[in-house]
């Protein structure tokens, strides 16, 4: 079979009737744009001007992002996955004609490479921080856009519409085009790079220019984001030699503790300021929580959703590629009877086109999902690391009183600050499942009902059935839990008193008394132990036994229901989508326990920082407290010098003047040092 770009038939030549009137020659006019986008941006990619520039001052390549970064690679990730839509679209198109017509793939093709291109382009222009050369991408957008929307025009004017997959494809590209075309704009608008007399001058970041800092996560662009492809010079010099601290560098501004600990700080006393007035309300240690590090966790949710949706994607397409399979061996292949137009509905049917969007949607999944447990992780850290800083500043101001008739201990203090920090950060690492898992739950039954009717409502009983059972295993957890929690601040309690009157117990030999009692307590401690792996065994065993129940309840309902076998594409949809919901009840009973960990803790936590103070009541009122807005992503406070040096008599002199005390802030800046 010959190639040729129209076809062998000699009426694809035709131009009579208008050159745009001829498909042929509109798909010709759409390789304009590719072709001048690569005859621009090879030369200057190949000369270098993407990698010189201020850069050579700063040890970091990607130390800049130009407005609209991110929505950009969003943007020319979605035109290069329609571009592939689109080469997969012309060659199903062109197996069903007599000759090959690379008209309809080969400007999806040039257009796959001129799109990556350009986002390899917009890299090394950004790196460079030379923002003229960004008039080629703008040019190119504009032309795209234009012979784009001449194609849907010419399209619509044939009588095609929604339900025909190449003016769907194109109208999309349309709109993906345009969009780009608007981030230039703006772009344009924002930087003054031309057309302006002034244009707008950028510095980098505070934190690329200290040497010191290597994480370089919060500056990268979104590609090294989501692979962690910056990490590899880490990696690799690792891999040849142990790495030490000098390697792994400084942490950023907005991930130290003292920037994380003002805004937590500032979140809390917006809340004892609304409570002043109603002496029967408390502040709220969650609503600071959530203005502090409330918008990481809504970005990680959102991560969450994507994935779990994404999901869903596998089952489908292994029910269709199955389904498909089938069909195919029960008919004769027959390309050339077919339609030359392909309908969106075709091309879903494909088994090969299944496969592939099987494939990228595992990839999506899985990078969502790691996303969105990088950002929790990151900012339970960031909490934990708050958290620490408000309790041992207010360890300082803390009133002996508290300690001398008993209200607070030291074993108590000890659990806030191992304990109950920690509990907090594990619950933030699991809070996006905590309202994902009754989604993803419902999604998996609707899609069951679908697929099985309504016996797969009999598998979804038996999820409902045991679902107390498994609330009642992890409230017995939690009480397990709490219970040794309490026995093991007894102990340390008893313990710390042992210490403190070593002496005097030696005296009167009343070590044996003493070590008796911490003993009980231990085999307490034990028994609460012995009990809380009891329950953890059992819904270990609820977790794996539930899906396998529903499984059999619905498989046995159908048979005996509708009263026919099962079909293959049924029978692997229905194993895929039980096997996602086993996840979701894996993960209940332990969201559910750390959940009410976490409130445990918070009341413990807010008991501790409402107890007295010692010094001015400046600290309560709020006074000398920096703005909630200083804890932007890339501010911080700057702690004071403190002489390490000076003799310890000194320190004692300046603390024994009565006349002198220091205010809120400053014994804040040394807590925090």
């Amino acid at each position: 079979m010959s190639l040729s770009f129209c076809g062998n038939n000699i009426s694809s030549y035709n131009i009579y009737d208008g050159v745009l009137q001829n498909p042929c020659f509109v798909d010709a006019l759409n390789l304009v744009p590719h072709v001048f986008l690569l005859f621009i941006t090879f030369p200057i990619l190949f000369i270098g001007w993407g990698s010189q520039s201020s850069k050579v001052q700063i040890h970091h390549n990607t130390w800049l992002h130009f407005p609209g970064h991110n929505l950009r690679w969003i943007l020319t990730f979605a035109l290069l996955f329609v571009h592939v839509c689109e080469i997969a679209e012309g060659i199903v198109s062109d197996s069903r004609r007599e000759s090959r017509h690379l008209h309809l793939f080969m400007p999806a093709v040039m257009g796959f490479v001129a799109t990556t291109t350009s986002i390899v382009y917009y890299h090394n222009i950004e790196t460079s921080n030379f923002p003229k050369l960004l008039l080629a991408l703008f040019l190119y957008w504009v032309m795209a856009f234009i012979t784009k929307t001449i194609k849907l025009v010419k399209y619509w004017q044939s009588g095609w519409g929604i339900s025909d997959l190449r003016f769907c494809i194109t109208g999309i590209m349309v709109i993906l085009n345009g969009l780009l075309m608007a981030v230039e704009i703006n772009v344009i608008r924002v930087r003054r790079y031309v057309f302006f007399v002034n244009p707008q001058k950028v510095k980098p970041p505070e934190d690329l220019q200290d040497l010191g800092v290597r994480f370089l996560q919060p500056f990268v662009n979104l590609l090294s984001k989501a692979t962690y492809w910056w990490m590899n010079t880490l990696i690799i010099s690792a891999h040849k030699k142990p790495i030490d601290l000098k390697a792994i560098g400084k942490l950023p501004i907005a991930m130290r503790a003292v920037t994380n600990y003002v805004c937590l700080k500032d979140a809390y006393e917006e809340q004892k300021k609304k409570v002043a007035d109603d002496p029967n309300r408390t502040p709220s240690i969650w609503l600071a929580m959530y203005r502090a590090f409330g918008r990481p966790i809504l970005l990680s949710s959102t991560f969450r959703y994507l994935a779990d949706l994404l999901g869903f994607a596998g089952p489908l397409c292994i029910s269709g590629i199955v389904q498909r399979v089938n069909e195919t061996q029960n008919e004769t292949n027959n390309p050339t009877g077919a339609s030359e137009i392909l309908s969106s509905k075709e091309f879903l049917e494909n088994a090969y086109v299944l496969a592939v969007l099987l494939f990228l949607a595992l990839i999506l999944q899985r990078t969502f999902l790691q996303a969105s447990y990088y950002v929790t992780i990151e900012t339970g850290i960031n909490l934990r690391g708050a958290l620490l800083a408000m309790i041992y500043n207010k360890i300082l101001r803390l009133s002996t009183s508290n300690l001398s008739m008993g209200e607070m201990t030291l074993g108590q203090i000890n659990n806030l600050v191992a304990i109950e920090t920690n509990q907090l950060m594990w619950f933030l690492f699991l809070c996006p499942n905590l309202w994902a898992m009754p989604v993803q739950i419902i999604m998996g039954v609707i899609l069951l009902y679908n697929l099985l009717g309504s016996s797969a409502l009999v598998g979804a009983a038996v999820i409902v059935l045991l679902a107390p059972i498994q609330y009642f295993i992890a409230t017995k957890l939690a009480e397990a839990q709490k219970s040794t929690l309490d026995y093991s601040t007894e102990r340390l309690k008893k313990t710390n008193e042992i210490l403190k009157g070593i002496k005097l117990l030696k005296l009167y030999a009343w070590e044996h008394i003493f070590c008796k009692s911490v003993e009980e307590t231990r085999m307490k401690e034990l028994s609460s132990l012995k009990t809380f792996a009891l329950y953890t065994s059992l819904s270990i065993f609820m977790n794996a036994a539930i899906p396998i129940a529903a499984v059999l309840a619905t498989f046995v309902t159908h048979a005996y229901a509708s009263g026919n076998n099962l079909k293959p594409a049924e029978a692997f949809a229905s194993l895929s989508l039980f096997h996602i919901l086993v996840t979701p009840l894996f993960l209940l009973s332990t969201v559910v326990r750390f959940a009410v960990k976490a409130i445990i803790s918070v009341q413990k936590l807010n008991e501790f920082l409402l107890s007295d103070e010692i010094g001015e009541d400046s600290w309560r009122t709020g006074e000398g407290s920096l703005p909630f807005e200083s804890c932007k992503k890339h501010t911080g406070v700057q702690p004071k010098t403190i002489n390490r040096k000076q003799p310890g008599r000194y320190h004692l002199d300046n603390y024994e003047q009565s006349t002198r005390r220091l205010r809120p802030m400053e014994t804040e800046d040394i807590a925090i040092k």
